[in-house]
């Protein structure tokens, strides 16, 4: 499943408000604690941060002798 800044955000708000539930893309989900939560939380931005969004490379091309 891939999660998006805006699940994060949710989770983070849920965790400040100390509810147990929230809703994730369509989907009602329940956690048990709040070490869970935390997990979960760790999870997504894990995920997150290893996947670069709209980073792209450019390279120029340097000659001597022309081109």
């Amino acid at each position: 499943m891939a999660f998006t800044h805006a699940d994060a955000a949710a989770l983070r708000a849920a965790i400040a408000k100390g509810a147990s539930s929230l809703e994730l893309n369509g989907e009602k989900v329940s956690y048990r604690s709040l070490k869970e939560m935390r997990e979960t939380l760790a999870m997504i931005e894990a995920e997150l941060s290893a996947t670069p969004a709209g980073l792209s490379r450019v390279s120029y091309p340097r000659t001597t002798r022309g081109l």
